[in-house]
C-alpha cells in the first residue's frame, strides 16, 4: 500500500513538471492589458492570433469584457462573477472550478470550452453557444439559458436547479446524472435520440413531450467523449506521509496554520487530523474524509467538498464562504460561531449538527436533512415548520 501511495505522489509531481502552465501563475502583462479594456486586449490578442494565454486564478469581478476575445484562453478557477462577458469569444477556453455567479453571458460562445466545476449560478446565458462544451459537475442553478446551444455538450452530473432552459438545443447532449433537471424549465427545448437523459437512458419522443420538450429523431452515433484532465495542483511545500495500515491516511503536522490554499485533495484521507487555522481556500475536496477532524477556524472560503465526510468533525468559527457542500455529511459536526454565507449545503446531511450563531445568510440549505437534535443559528432545536420554510427535509431520529 506504502510503495503504490509512493508511486502515485512521484506521478503527480511529474505531471505538474511536464506541464507548460502552472497553476499558480498567470500572465499578469497581458491581465493589465485586459484591465485596462477589451479593445487594447482585442488588438493584442489580434496580432497573435491563436495564441493561449495563462490568466489562470485572475481575479475579474465585475470587470466589462463585452466582446473580449477570450477564445483559448487559461481561466482555470478565476473569479468572473458580476462580470459582462455579452458576445465574448470563449472557444476552446479552459473555465474549470471557475466562478461566474450572476454575470452576463448573453449571445457568447463557448463551443468546446472546458466548464468542468465550474460555477455559473444565476448567470444570463441566453443565446450562449455551448457546442461541444463539457459542463460536468457545473452549477447552472437559477441561470437562464434561452435559446442556448448544448448540441454534443457535456452535462455529466451538472445542476439544473430551476434553469430556464426554454428554447435551448440539447441535440446529442450528455445529461447522464444531472441533477434537478425536472425543476428546469425546458419548453421548447430541443432532444434527440442521441440526447442522453439522466438515466443514462436515450432521449425519447414521450420523455420530451412530458416535458413539453420537441423530439427529433436522427441517425444514432455514441455519446462524445471528453477527455479533459483535472488540474494537479498539489502544494509542494504541503508534506505527506504515510503509515502502514492506515488506508492511505494523510498524517498531517500540527503547525500554526497549515496551508493547502487552491490545492487538489479529491478523496484524501484526513480523519481526525488536527486543521485548526488551516488555509482551505478554494481547495478541492471532493468526496474527502474529515470525519472528527478539527478544522476550528479553518478558511475554506470557496472549497469544493462535494460528497465530504464532515461527521462529527469541528468547524466552530470556520469561513465556508461560498463553500460547496453539496451531499456532504455534517452529521453531528459543530458548526457554532461558522460563516456559511452563500454556501452550497443542497442535499447536505446536517442531523445532530451545532448551527448555533453560525452565518447562513444565501446559503442554499434545499433537500438538506436536519432532525430534533440540529441546533439551529438562533440556538433553538430545528423544527419541520423551519425545515419546510428552507426547503430542507426533517426526519424524525428517537432520542437515544
Amino acid at each position: 500500500m506504502k510503495l503504490k501511495f509512493l508511486r502515485l505522489v512521484i506521478l503527480i509531481m511529474c505531471l505538474m513538471l511536464s506541464k507548460n502552465q502552472k497553476a499558480s501563475a498567470y500572465d499578469q502583462e497581458a491581465l493589465n492589458t485586459l484591465k485596462k479594456g477589451v479593445s487594447e486586449w482585442n488588438t493584442m490578442r489580434h496580432a497573435k492570433p491563436g495564441e493561449t494565454i495563462d490568466l489562470t486564478q485572475a481575479k475579474l469581478e465585475d470587470a466589462s469584457l463585452n466582446g473580449a476575445d477570450l477564445s483559448k484562453t487559461v481561466l482555470i478557477k478565476a473569479e468572473l462573477s458580476g462580470s459582462t462577458l455579452n458576445r465574448a469569444d470563449l472557444k476552446g477556453s479552459n473555465l474549470m472550478m471557475a466562478l461566474i455567479k450572476k454575470a452576463d453571458l448573453k449571445n457568447s460562445d463557448l463551443s468546446g470550452s472546458c466548464l468542468v466545476q465550474a460555477n455559473l449560478q444565476g448567470s444570463f446565458m441566453k443565446g450562449a453557444k455551448f457546442r461541444e462544451a463539457d459542463l460536468r459537475d457545473a452549477n447552472l442553478r437559477w441561470s437562464m439559458l434561452e435559446n442556448a446551444d448544448f448540441s454534443s455538450a457535456n452535462l455529466t452530473n451538472t445542476n439544473f436547479f430551476e434553469a430556464n432552459l426554454e428554447g435551448a438545443n440539447l441535440n446529442g447532449a450528455n445529461l447522464n446524472g444531472a441533477l434537478f433537471i425536472e425543476q428546469a424549465n425546458l419548453n421548447g427545448a430541443t432532444l434527440s435520440n442521441n440526447t442522453i437523459l439522466p438515466s443514462g437512458e436515450r432521449a425519447t419522443e414521450r420523455w420530451s413531450t412530458l416535458h413539453n420538450a420537441k423530439f427529433v429523431s436522427e441517425l444514432e452515433s455514441a455519446p462524445r467523449h471528453h477527455d479533459t484532465p483535472r488540474p494537479l495542483t498539489v502544494n509542494p511545500t504541503t508534506k505527506y506521509s504515510e503509515k502502514e495500515g492506515t488506508d492511505n491516511k494523510i498524517q498531517l503536522p500540527v503547525p500554526a496554520k497549515s496551508v493547502f490554499e487552491k490545492g487538489s485533495l479529491d478523496h484524501a484521507n484526513m480523519a481526525g487530523a488536527d486543521l485548526r487555522n488551516a488555509d482551505f481556500h478554494r481547495t478541492d475536496m471532493k468526496a474527502a474524509r474529515l470525519q472528527g477532524a478539527n478544522l476550528q477556524s479553518a478558511n475554506l472560503d470557496r472549497a469544493f467538498l462535494k460528497d465530504a465526510d464532515l461527521s462529527k468533525s469541528n468547524l466552530s468559527k470556520a469561513s465556508l464562504y461560498g463553500a460547496t457542500l453539496t451531499n456532504a455529511n455534517l452529521s453531528g459536526a459543530n458548526l457554532e460561531g461558522a460563516s456559511l454565507f452563500e454556501a452550497d449545503l443542497e442535499g447536505a446531511n446536517l442531523e445532530g449538527a451545532n448551527l448555533k450563531n453560525a452565518n447562513i445568510m444565501d446559503a442554499n440549505i434545499n433537500n438538506a436533512t436536519l432532525s430534533a437534535h440540529t441546533t439551529l443559528p438562533s440556538g433553538q432545536q430545528a423544527t419541520s415548520r423551519w425545515a419546510v420554510l428552507k426547503g430542507a427535509k426533517f426526519v424524525n431520529i428517537p432520542p437515544k
